[in-house]
Formats: structure tokens, sequence, C-alpha cells
């Protein structure tokens, strides 16, 4: 989902997508890595920040996992997936191909982390939502491995792109198709502004 700020809660959201986005959460500032999930309890915040968890949700699963093993291990075997999970939208994003490595990883992980669906109400005739139920640390890639596994099935690869001017993802999901930054309020304004200032300096030479 994409916010109007780009930022929430002290994550971007630039992507239109979830597994885009949670691999957006290592951007690079100044020339620097910036590791946004540097810690289980920035996790449960992110989970907050994209909607995936209520903030009552948060504060419960913080307070039963917060410091465990099992919490430490969960944070680290998602960073790990989402670094594989980077390389392979690269190499999507490149040449089209999937590796089998990865397809066997996401089956897997769905297979042992699935997504529930439930009936959600919705007037006269209700309908269905998909939704997970963390009963474990490692149940929190549930939501994850499902939208990236949903992005390589359905997304077209030609609209998935890394933003020209830095290392954040996104699915172009704009009619025309153009989308170049990551966001008009991060990357297209700075390409705006270097763009104008290199015409007025040619004009004056």
């Amino acid at each position: 989902m994409k916010h109007p700020t780009d930022w929430k809660d002290g994550f971007l959201f630039v992507g239109n997508n979830l597994a885009l986005d949670f691999v957006n959460t290592c951007p690079v500032q100044d020339g620097q890595p910036m590791e946004l999930l540097t810690e289980f309890d920035a996790l449960l915040r992110w989970f907050q920040a994209a909607e995936l968890l209520s903030p009552r949700e948060t504060s419960a699963l913080a307070l039963r996992w917060r410091g465990s093993s099992k919490a430490r291990k969960a944070h680290k075997d998602l960073l790990l997936f989402r670094e594989n999970l980077r390389s392979e939208i690269l190499r999507w994003e490149a040449d089209r191909s999937i590796r089998p490595s990865i397809i066997d990883q996401l089956n897997r992980l769905l297979a042992e982390h699935p997504m529930l669906t439930r009936l959600k109400p919705a007037g006269l005739t209700p309908g269905t939502e998909l939704y997970f139920d963390p009963k474990q640390p490692g149940d929190l890639v549930a939501p994850l491995a499902h939208a990236a596994a949903a992005l390589f099935a359905t997304a077209d690869p030609t609209r998935v792109r890394k933003c020209r001017h830095c290392i954040l993802h996104f699915q172009d999901t704009s009619k025309k198709g153009t989308r170049q930054w990551c966001s008009m309020n991060l990357c297209g304004n700075r390409t705006k502004v270097a763009a104008y200032a290199e015409r007025k300096r040619r004009a004056s030479s």
C-alpha cells in the first residue's frame, strides 16, 4: 500500500506491494544502508504500520515474545529472507526468471506458515479475507511469503522495478507504466531539481 507521505511510523511505504515494502526496510541514506528493522520490537512495529497487526496485537505479541530466543531467531530469519527476496527481485527484474531454490523456499514457508481464510461481513453477502494468527514468532513470515509468492505469480515483471536513483523497489500501478522513481517526495523532486539546475547551467554557459 502507498501512504501519501511515503513514511508511516518511521517506515517507508512506496512499493505498492507488501513484499516490496518489506524489501524496502533497509534503504540507503547518505550513501550508507539504514536498517529500519533493528530489533524484534521494530519488526512488530513495521507489521503494525503495514496494517498486518493492530496496536493491541502488537503490544500483546511484544509482551509475550520480547527477549526470547525464538524472537531473536525469527528476527534474524526474516532479515535473511528479506535479503534473499531482494536478490531474487533484482534477478527477476533483469531477466524475468525465478530460481527454483526460491520457489522451493516460498513453498516451504507457505506450507509451514499458511495464511488463513475467514468470512468478513459485507452487507447481505459476506466476503472472505486472508489473515494470519501468529502462534510463535516464526509465523510472522506468513503474510510476507504469501505476498512474495503472489508477486512472482501475478505481477507483470516489467512493472516491478528499482528506483533509478536509489535502492528502493516499487510496482508501477500507473496507467502509463512510466514511473521511474520510488516516489516524488524522495527521489523524484531531487531529480527534477537537478535537471532544472543543469538546464540553467547550460543556458548561462
